[in-house]
């Protein structure tokens, strides 16, 4: 088992004054790990510091004055699946607390039953199992050849920041990026030109957007972005400084083809509320506009 030289930053959820006395006591009195307890009686309380404080692991009473049994774990999840949940629970609601397991929480406690080691140990396993279940959830979202999310990664990621976009009042873009000529790459130059094509397709946007914006590839030569901004006006700025980067790759990079990029933008705010689904389709729609509009120059 490893060890933890940082703070826990725990949140415990419990209306019982000497239960939470008796956990609170137990963690102060453990040597090896410093623990920074935040404690509340409600459910309301611990949905709002959820969502405002970045927390380590979380222990959670099933019966709280605002809410009680399964519906508590699952708005506590609700708020925040990226940190692991132990349920505090009597002999009576164990049925509920398997269900919960089930469902994601990584583990349940029986009040009566909890001591010192007990409360302990499953902290620990619960930290280190929830971060191995990031791990593998982040292999499974990335796509191998360019190190950006891929289809699976970019929806998961993207109704989060549809979320946010609601939550901060900002404007949501959704950027659709299609490398034009792929096919022609590979029939002329070989499928690994067309891997590089692809490479230096992903660099690109990486040096064109922010570290906070979700970039993706979701298909073999398309691209989507997801960007929050402030104002619509942002729209354009984006799109001309993609058009730039490409053109500053095609000069400097020294490859028997110049890379050139098809581009359409949808977008998802306060007064033009749209799904992840009606994003992507309109963008991809402006995106065929605008390759077309690309293949007319060229003939």
């Amino acid at each position: 088992m490893c060890q933890y030289n940082r703070l826990i930053k725990l949140l415990l959820v419990e209306d019982n004054h000497g239960d939470a006395r008796l956990i609170t006591e137990i963690l102060k009195e453990v040597s090896d790990i410093k623990f920074a307890i935040t404690h509340v009686r409600r459910l309301e309380d611990a949905c709002k510091i959820l969502r405002e404080e970045n927390l380590d692991i979380a222990l959670v009473d099933l019966g709280l004055p605002d809410s009680q049994g399964y519906e508590t774990f699952l708005k506590i999840k609700q708020q925040s699946d990226e940190i692991p949940i132990i349920l505090l629970t009597g002999l009576s609601c164990e049925d509920m607390a398997i269900r919960a397991v089930q469902e994601g929480a990584q583990d349940y406690l029986y009040k009566e039953e909890v001591t010192k080691e007990i409360l302990i140990r499953s902290i620990q396993y619960a930290i280190e199992r929830q971060q191995l279940l990031k791990k593998l959830q982040i292999q499974s979202s990335i796509d191998e050849l360019t190190g950006l999310y891929n289809r699976r990664g970019f929806l998961d990621l993207a109704a989060r920041e549809r979320k946010a976009a609601v939550r901060t009042n900002q404007v949501m873009l959704l950027i659709y990026i299609d490398l034009d000529g792929l096919k022609q790459v590979n029939d002329t130059f070989g499928h690994h030109e067309g891997d590089r094509a692809i490479i230096d397709t992903a660099a690109i946007l990486k040096n064109t957007f922010r570290e906070s914006d979700i970039i993706a590839r979701i298909g073999g030569d398309e691209f989507v972005v997801i960007a929050l901004c402030k104002e619509v006006k942002a729209m354009e700025t984006i799109t001309e400084r993609l058009h730039l980067m490409v053109e500053k790759h095609n000069h400097l990079k020294n490859r028997p083809y110049k890379l050139s990029a098809s581009i359409g933008v949808a977008m998802h705010c306060a007064n033009q509320p749209r799904t992840i689904e009606e994003l992507l389709r309109i963008a991809d729609e402006n995106m065929y506009r605008d390759k077309k509009n690309i293949y007319n120059i060229i003939s």
